[in-house]
């Protein structure tokens, strides 16, 4: 592994450029970045027709400015302690995704929790992500991803991703180890795990170790090399921010135009482009696998791994990373193109095979007890702390249950009450399949350790579309034989 302060430092103007480690699913840790930046600086005000300032918290999402729209955003508005919206997110929780590499890939070393001390909303209009150490030395944080998957630019126009965020307020020796992250990454890797960096990662905010320098990168192709330069990607920086990104929020950007040719994704830190790629810098059929499909948005706050190294004694805990708002606009006058690749938790909408349709009594908007399934495999009805429930769940079981009534309004969530107590590193997914046990998931969460097996935690998880009445199969797949989740309860909503 090659650390940031090994690499080679090439100045640009206002823009530095550094070998920076790669990072997340992967299997190893990141590298060094290198790559062309673009120096250009277009200020938003004249873009974008705004003013991004640097130093007030909890604004509401910015007025979308002419000639764009809003797709999608999240103001983290409500009150002081509660959960980020879980129609707009989902947890990651633990320390691997159900078969990914460990330790994220990236040899962080915390746990990620949906524990308000370490994901949170500050009832100032700011979402908190905060990592802490305990008493004994170990290490928790957070990583939510958004819900939806499906974030790209209209045909021949161009999307925005932006946030405003204010990174932990450390420096020096507090600091160390401390890897804050505003990233999307392609929907196929959703549920497979296994397949980046070929799907395709943007890094909209990167920092480590408290420094003054923002990375943005763009990882493709394949690992280690390739046309992408995996593990490090094609990346750029810009240093010496002012005032510092510790002590102010800014506002952090990436553009992906299909408006021009080539098609270019640009980077930008308060209105100031650092960075470009354009799409004759790879071979054509990297460039489409990367980014033919949509994008999930992804918030962490990492402590640990291969680019920051390990925190010492001296690393501050508890200094969150605050988010103001995060939002996703369009321009352009095409429509945005179905995805060629839909991931697990997006797929095309579902209607059952042909033959009769299910009949049934079950609602999708009340609880489904999980002990009334129709059939399984592998599960076992069991009672703890007068909570019965399914248990010794793991990978290739299922449970049925026939006529789930969806109605003609479509559900695009689902819920489940789980509990585990497996051991650390082990977890897995619960699936969502309806009318046949190997067809397509319309839904999936991910489900590790939530402290025991009678400390229930409600997951929540975005569905396609549904309607009508179903056979709804609960289907679970994890990459390792523990049995790694029990469930009380299951049910659908209409977000």
């Amino acid at each position: 592994m090659t650390s940031a302060a090994a690499g080679r430092r090439v100045t640009k103007g206002c823009v530095t450029m550094s070998d920076h480690p790669a990072h997340r699913p992967r299997p190893r840790s990141r590298r060094v970045v290198t790559g062309v930046v673009a120096g250009t600086a277009l200020g938003l005000t004249g873009l974008l027709g705004v003013t991004m300032t640097a130093s007030v918290s909890g604004a509401a999402t910015p007025a979308t400015p002419a000639g764009w729209k809003t797709v999608w955003s999240d103001d983290f508005a409500g009150a002081s302690g509660s959960l980020p919206s879980s129609s707009n997110w989902l947890f990651d929780i633990g320390t691997s995704y159900p078969g990914g590499a460990a330790n994220w890939g990236t040899g962080e070393i915390a746990a990620h929790t949906n524990n308000p001390a370490n994901v949170s909303l500050d009832g100032s209009g700011n979402l908190r992500i905060t990592p802490v150490r305990d008493s004994a030395g170990k290490w928790t944080s957070a990583r939510i991803e958004s819900q939806r998957t499906d974030f790209r630019p209209p045909a021949g126009g161009t999307l925005r991703i932006e946030g405003r965020l204010r990174l932990p307020d450390v420096s020096g020796a507090a600091a160390q180890g401390i890897w804050p992250a505003f990233w999307t990454l392609g929907a196929p890797f959703r549920g497979v795990y296994t397949n980046w960096p070929s799907v395709g990662e943007i890094d909209i905010m990167e920092n480590v170790n408290g420094g003054n320098t923002v990375y943005g990168t763009l990882h493709c192709g394949v690992a280690p090399g390739g046309p992408c330069n995996e593990n490090s990607g094609i990346g750029g920086n810009r240093a010496d921010n002012s005032p510092s990104l510790q002590s102010a929020f800014h506002t952090y950007a990436v553009e992906w135009d299909r408006s021009s040719s080539p098609e270019q994704l640009r980077w930008y830190i308060d209105g100031t482009q650092f960075h470009s790629v354009k799409s004759n810098q790879v071979d054509a059929s990297t460039w489409k696998q990367a980014t033919d499909h949509g994008f999930f948005i992804i918030l962490n706050v990492a402590v640990g791994g291969g680019w920051p190294g390990a925190p010492t004694a001296a690393t501050a805990s508890g200094k969150p990373m605050l988010v103001d708002y995060v939002s996703v606009m369009s321009r352009g006058n095409g429509t945005t193109p179905p995805e060629t690749n839909p991931s697990p938790a997006n797929p095309p909408v579902t209607t059952p095979p042909s033959g009769p349709a299910p009949t049934g009594s079950r609602d999708a908007y009340a609880r489904i007890e999980a002990e009334s399934f129709d059939s399984s495999q592998g599960v076992q009805v069991t009672t703890a702390d007068g909570v019965k429930k399914i248990g010794s769940i793991g990978n290739g079981d299922w449970a049925l249950f026939k006529g789930v009534k969806f109605g003609s309004a479509n559900a695009n969530r689902f819920v489940i009450r789980a509990a585990s107590g497996a051991p650390n590193g082990v977890s897995g997914l619960v699936e969502v399949r309806l009318d046949s046990r190997t067809a397509a998931p319309v839904g999936t969460v991910s489900v590790g350790s939530t402290g025991g097996w009678t400390s229930y935690r409600e997951v929540p998880g975005g569905i396609s579309k549904a309607t009508g009445t179903h056979d709804v199969y609960l289907t679970f797949s994890s990459g390792q034989s523990t049995e790694y989740v029990d469930i009380d309860w299951l049910r659908f909503d209409r977000a």
